[in-house]
């Protein structure tokens, strides 16, 4: 018999198969063991042998290890191309030219990705919290800086608008213009009407009552500034 009837491994593994034997003239029968490998129902094809003898051979694809009744194989190093059939072949000496079959095991070797991606995924889940705090972190310092520039460019616009919009006389001070100041002068004088002493009238032929009329004019009164007023007064 040949167990286990179907193995499934990665590439880069190691498969094991078991054949169990048993002799009908007793232990004392000599015999050797093959073993064989079928590719696609193909012509089976001899891989290695051992004898009842010889407690391991050790080949650079396989190690056999004799534990009477039963023989373990072990196929090192799996590649895709191991995929196939394998089974025991019984050659007993004492019936020449007979060889005893058992049953056929399969065995299917996979690509390699599937370890690869075992041991990728603690270290890219290792690194997702790590990643995601920093760009939660970057995210929440943009949007602050752009909160406070959108704040400091609000506040400064409006600065400048109230500048622009308060009276001129918040803005700049503008000169005053001095109050016009009106003063009123008395000035006092006499006036004499002297009689042509060149044409003197007798008293008899003079009118009893003469009248004499003078016409005084006053120039026009200018704005004075307080310092002149001031002035003027001293």
């Amino acid at each position: 018999t040949f167990f286990p009837a179907t193995l499934t491994l990665p590439v880069g593994s190691s498969a094991t198969f078991f054949c169990n034997i048993s002799t009908e003239n007793g232990s004392s029968s000599e015999y050797s063991l093959n073993w064989y490998k079928e590719t696609n129902h193909s012509q089976a094809q001899k891989i290695a042998e051992i004898s009842r003898n010889n407690l391991q051979t050790k080949m650079e694809k396989y190690l056999l290890t004799n534990h009477t009744p039963a023989f373990k194989i072990e196929i090192l190093n799996l590649h895709q191309n191991d995929s196939g059939s394998y089974y025991c072949g019984l050659i007993a000496f004492f019936e020449p030219d007979k060889v005893m079959e058992s049953n056929r095991s399969h065995l299917v070797v996979t690509a390699a990705p599937e370890k690869t991606n075992t041991t990728d995924e603690p270290e890219m889940e290792e690194g997702n919290p790590l990643d995601h705090i920093k760009a939660v972190l970057l995210g929440i310092l943009l949007f602050t800086g752009a909160v406070v520039l959108l704040i400091f460019g609000y506040l400064t616009i409006t600065y400048r608008r109230g500048d622009v919009q308060k009276p001129p006389s918040e803005n700049t001070p503008v000169e005053e213009k001095p109050p016009v100041v009106s003063v009123s002068t008395v000035d006092y004088g006499v006036l004499e009407f002297q009689w042509d002493q060149c044409t003197q009238v007798p008293p008899e032929t003079r009118p009893v009552d003469q009248t004499e009329y003078a016409t005084i004019i006053f120039p026009e009164e200018k704005p004075i500034t307080p310092d002149q007023g001031k002035k003027h007064l001293d």
